[in-house]
């Protein structure tokens, strides 16, 4: 059923069986009343009130005024209109449609075309102004046109104008229904690839709900990874050993455990204007990893060190992070001052993990890589994140050569991609 393949790919969970049974109510039904039709399969598919308010939205895209196929007048066989040739005198049957206002016969037209074109295999945006193009050749536009051409007539040339935005509007139509799951994945595609730096405010929304999907996953992935983990590999010397006594005939097993740890992270964040927007997505995403991470520490920068650590534990991540940023961040970044007041303020032991989050610009002060040999001294490891191209460490007042020699890993980190496996190696690096 067309309606339910829209909604599902809307976002509205529908199984096989849930399919089948709203099938069964909507045959109970029937399509006499709209409202009733619509109530009953929104109570049989949707599970929230949520996915309820979609489905009503699909329901009244899908069921958009048209003329409906039952109805399709003699005349329009007469006129070539509609029919499966491609043109063949469809403009003289246009035109006089056009002339005597048929509204009813240009819908029907238009509804035959589309459903000719299969209008419902659309998928991308990309394809809507061909679909428009393939619907208006199929009703006879090419002929339409031929026809204004020998003998201009200004009704005529309106009406052209009126079926192209018609036809333009049927594919984005079939596109909202059709094509959403398909756009919605190319767009979340193309997010997760963009520089964060450049991410409009339009879309730092949609990109913050991304954030913690991903994150989501990465814990649940994590969180498997330890369940797995207590069953051990098999420790072959160690069997070999425990059956000796059956001439090493592998009776009794023996499994080397492989436990993986919660890390400890304290992330140091450079706020400044030229890094504010990815700090704030490397904060919201580390606090929706949830379980995963056994204490999270949170200290920003741009001049002195600041721990936000308590304001980070409040409930609404989001609020927090942008009275974060809007309370220190922007301006210029002072690295040399700021790690030596992290160094001495932070908790940091040989089980916390540092990750450092900036591209390593103290605007020519002095870098104080002592206070970072410090911390790396003190913890389990430092991992520096660094939303710059690789070629650029090192030029102009980068000090990240500098810094390198005390970070067991120096990654870049300009796209939401990037962020996810650096995030997951991160984690990896706790399996002991």
């Amino acid at each position: 059923m067309s309606l339910l393949r829209a909604a599902r790919g809307a976002g509205v969970r529908i199984s096989t069986a849930e399919t089948l049974e709203a099938l069964r109510a909507a045959a109970l039904v029937g399509p006499g009343d709209r409202a009733d039709l619509r109530d009953t399969l929104g109570l049989v598919c949707a599970k929230s009130a949520e996915e309820k308010r979609i489905f009503d939205e699909v329901f009244s895209l899908f069921f958009a005024p048209q003329a409906p196929a039952a109805t399709k007048p003699r005349a329009f066989e007469e006129r070539g209109v509609g029919g499966d040739s491609q043109g063949g005198g469809g403009g003289s049957g246009l035109a006089r449609m056009i002339v005597e206002g048929d509204r009813a016969g240009l819908d029907q037209a238009l509804a035959e075309a589309a459903r000719a074109e299969d209008a419902q295999a659309i998928r991308f945006f990309t394809q809507t102004n061909a679909l428009a193009r393939r619907m208006l050749d199929r009703m006879g536009l090419a002929a339409l046109e031929a026809e204004i051409a020998a003998s201009p007539d200004p009704r005529l040339t309106e009406g052209v104008v009126m079926l192209r935005a018609e036809a333009r509007a049927e594919a984005e139509r079939n596109l909202r229904l059709f094509g959403r799951e398909e756009s919605e994945g190319l767009r979340e595609y193309m997010l997760r690839r963009a520089r964060l730096a450049a991410i409009s405010p339009r879309e730092r929304a949609r990109l913050a709900s991304l954030t913690r999907a991903m994150a989501k996953k990465l814990a649940t992935r994590h969180s498997r990874r330890r369940r797995v983990a207590k069953r051990g590999s098999l420790d072959l010397r160690g069997t070999l050993r425990r059956n000796m006594g059956w001439d090493g005939i592998p009776f009794v097993l023996r499994h080397r455990a492989t436990r993986v740890a919660r890390p400890r992270l304290v992330v140091f964040c450079d706020i400044s204007g030229s890094v504010a927007a990815l700090s704030g997505f490397l904060l919201l995403f580390l606090h929706s990893l949830g379980a995963v991470v056994r204490d999270l520490g949170a200290f920003v920068f741009t001049g002195e060190a600041i721990d936000v650590t308590e304001t980070l534990k409040q409930p609404d991540a989001e609020a927090a992070i942008a009275r974060i940023l809007a309370e220190h961040g922007h301006g210029s970044s002072n690295y040399g001052t700021a790690l030596a007041g992290f160094a001495r303020d932070a908790t940091i032991d040989r089980h916390t993990t540092v990750v450092i989050l900036g591209d390593g610009r103290g605007n020519r002060a002095p870098p104080r890589v002592d206070a970072l040999e410090d911390v790396a001294r003190r913890a389990r490891q430092v991992v520096w994140l660094n939303p710059e191209h690789p070629a650029l460490w090192g030029t102009g007042d980068s000090d990240m050569p500098r810094y390198a020699p005390f970070c067991r890993q120096l990654r870049p980190c300009r796209t939401l991609d990037e962020l996810e496996r650096a995030v997951d190696g991160l984690l990896l690096l706790h399996r002991v």
